[in-house]
């Protein structure tokens, strides 16, 4: 058994910029296109991919990688959501903030201004899904053609239907973890 002092007693944990903070995503028993996210020893409902978890992700199929991936920044609709904290780059969100999901672009998997003359997804959106949108290490930083675009940590619709392949949590969720993530964070999908 571990003897706490009384100086650090009471005291709830803060990660530092070099503590890796480490999110896990599994499916729901019984239901595929719904998770469960694990961090600090509870446990969030969260929405998958209409196809579940995937091993090997393609552009288009639904679902929602398997893997380990870090968190590289964000976006925020600063007319919804008021001053979030966050180790991580928070960029406000503009009409003209776009995601390239064509395949044969240069641009691929990138963000874009829009209008765009490319397929792409617009990051300012009226549902609410991306007041809050966490940019996930897939097919960035190595990217693969088809292999998967626009995979993002974002906010869940309030039934937690299944997404196009990201991992969603309520806004409350969402506002409770931002302040612990950061570039060193991880987010594992089993």
């Amino acid at each position: 058994m571990v003897k706490k002092s009384k100086k650090n007693q009471g005291k709830r944990f803060r990660p530092s910029a070099r503590t890796p903070y480490h999110l896990i995503v599994r499916a729901r028993p019984g239901d595929p296109f719904k998770g469960l996210l694990s961090v600090d020893g509870r446990v969030y409902p969260c929405a998958l991919g209409r196809s579940g978890v995937v091993t090997i992700k393609r552009e288009g199929d639904g679902g929602t990688p398997r893997g380990s991936f870090r968190l590289l920044w964000g976006y925020v609709r600063k007319d919804r959501v008021s001053r979030p904290v966050s180790g991580l780059s928070l960029y406000g969100t503009s009409p003209y903030d776009g995601w390239c999901d064509a395949v044969g672009d240069r641009n691929y998997n990138r963000p874009v201004k829009v209008p765009y003359r490319a397929s792409h997804e617009t990051l300012m959106r009226d549902d609410g899904l991306y007041d809050v949108v966490i940019v996930m290490d897939h097919n960035v930083s190595r990217r693969l053609k088809r292999g998967g675009s626009a995979i993002f940590f974002h906010i869940a619709r309030p039934d937690f239907e299944p997404t196009e392949g990201c991992v969603a949590v309520a806004p409350h969720v969402m506002r409770l973890l931002l302040p612990k993530l950061s570039r060193n964070t991880r987010l594992t999908v089993l």
